[in-house]
C-alpha cells in the first residue's frame, strides 16, 4: 500500500485536532456515582444536540451506507454492524471482519433500519453522517429513544467532508487518521477547483442519467448533484429535485430537448446500447462520442450514495472532459485513495479495467 504523505508539521496538526475537538462540542460529563464507573462526555453533534457518550468508544453502528463508508475509511475495525451488503464485485476492497458483519439496513432512503437488532449489538454510538434532513434532530432523538443507545449527527457534503473526517477523528479517538483522510479530500478539491478556474466559462453542458433505461438524471441542486454541478452545466433542471439517488424521471423527449455536450451514465445504465439505439444515437453527445460510464468499485464514483465515493469522481470526470486542465496523474491519485481509504494496493491493471 502507498505510503501515506506526510502530514504537516506536529504543531500544526495538534493545532488542528485543538481545534476539531472545540467544534465538536466536547466537554467533560458530571461524574458518576459508585454504581456508575463508566467516564463519559458531551459531545455537541451537527444538529446541536448534546449527547452523553463513552470517553472511549469500542463499538460503532452506522444509520446508513453513507455513514457506512466513512467509518469503513476511519475506523472499521470499531464497527458492529453494516447499513448494506457489499457486492461480490466489490468484497476484494473490503476487510473479512466487516463483510461478516450483522446488517441492519438504513434509517434515510430504504428506511429499513432495524433498531430492535442494533439494540440486541448495543453498541456505544450510532454515527449518522451525510445530509441533515429537517426532521434530523427528531430522528437521532428517536434513534436514543428506540434503542437506548446514543445517537449523533455529523453533517457532510462534497465541500464539508474534510472537516467531517476531523470531527469523527475527535469523537473516535482517530484524530491522525482523520486528519491524513481530511487531507486528502481537502487537496482533490483543490485539483477539481484549480482545473475549473482555468476552464472559467467553457463548461460543457452535461446529463448524468441513470436507470436500466437511462430515463432518470441528477437534477441540478440537489444533494446528489454536487459533482455533476461543478464540473458541468448540469441542464436537469427540475421543479423538485429528488433527494432520492434514483433522481428524477425523465423520457428521451426531454433528454433530446436538453441535448448536451456530454452524457455520464450510470454504472448498469443503458450506456453499452446507446450507440445502436436510433434516438440516443441521434443526440450530440452519442454522435460525438462525448458518453461515459461511471466506474465502479466498491461504489459507484459519482455517488449511490452520495459519500466520499465522490471524490473519486471528480477526479475521473474532471480529467475525461478537461485533460488539458487537469494537472495530476489519475492513476496515482486513484491509488492513493484507495490506500487510504481502503487499505488496498490498487494496480495499474485494475485502474485500466475501471477505465474500459
Amino acid at each position: 500500500m502507498k505510503k501515506l504523505r506526510r502530514l504537516a508539521a506536529a504543531a500544526s496538526v495538534a493545532a488542528v485536532l485543538v481545534a476539531s475537538a472545540a467544534a465538536c462540542g466536547w466537554r467533560a460529563a458530571p461524574a458518576g456515582g459508585a454504581e456508575d464507573p463508566v467516564e463519559t462526555r458531551i459531545f455537541t453533534d451537527s444538529a446541536g444536540r448534546e449527547v452523553e457518550l463513552p470517553s472511549k468508544i469500542a463499538k460503532v453502528s452506522p444509520s446508513g451506507p453513507l455513514a457506512q463508508m466513512f467509518l469503513l475509511a476511519i475506523a472499521p475495525d470499531l464497527l458492529v454492524s453494516a447499513a448494506s451488503e457489499y457486492s461480490e464485485e466489490s468484497l476484494k476492497y473490503i476487510p473479512d471482519a466487516v463483510e461478516a458483519l450483522p446488517v441492519v439496513g438504513q434509517f434515510y432512503g430504504a428506511d429499513n433500519l432495524n433498531l430492535e437488532t442494533i439494540a440486541s449489538i448495543n453498541p456505544d454510538i450510532v454515527i449518522d453522517v451525510g445530509e441533515p434532513k429537517d426532521t434530523i434532530a427528531e430522528d437521532m432523538d428517536s434513534i436514543e429513544q428506540t434503542t437506548a443507545i446514543p445517537a449523533v449527527h455529523v453533517t457532510a457534503s462534497l465541500r464539508s467532508a474534510p472537516q467531517a473526517f476531523r470531527t469523527l477523528g475527535v469523537l473516535l479517538g482517530r484524530e491522525e487518521k482523520g486528519e491524513a483522510l481530511a487531507s486528502y479530500c481537502q487537496r482533490a478539491l483543490g485539483l477539481a477547483d484549480d482545473a475549473m478556474a482555468r476552464v472559467g466559462g467553457d463548461k460543457v453542458s452535461a446529463l448524468y442519467c441513470l436507470g436500466d433505461a437511462g430515463l432518470n438524471v441528477i437534477a441540478r441542486s440537489s444533494y446528489h448533484s454536487e459533482v455533476i454541478d461543478l464540473l458541468t452545466d448540469n441542464l436537469a433542471v427540475v421543479d423538485n429535485p429528488s433527494s432520492k439517488g434514483i433522481g428524477n424521471e425523465t423520457d428521451l423527449e426531454q433528454i433530446s430537448v436538453w441535448d448536451p455536450d456530454v452524457i455520464v451514465f450510470a454504472p448498469d445504465s443503458i450506456y453499452g446500447d446507446v450507440q445502436s439505439d436510433a434516438v440516443w444515437s441521434n443526440l450530440r453527445a452519442i454522435r460525438g462520442g462525448r458518453y461515459y460510464e461511471t466506474p465502479f468499485g466498491p461504489y459507484n464514483w459519482m455517488g449511490s450514495p452520495p459519500s466520499i465515493n465522490r471524490y473519486l469522481g471528480m477526479l475521473w470526470l474532471t480529467s475525461a472532459l478537461y485533460p488539458d486542465y487537469a494537472d495530476y496523474d489519475l492513476y496515482e491519485e486513484v491509488r492513493e485513495y484507495y490506500g487510504l481509504f481502503y487499505g488496498y494496493d490498487l494496480s495499474r491493471d485494475e485502474f485500466d479495467a475501471f477505465n474500459a
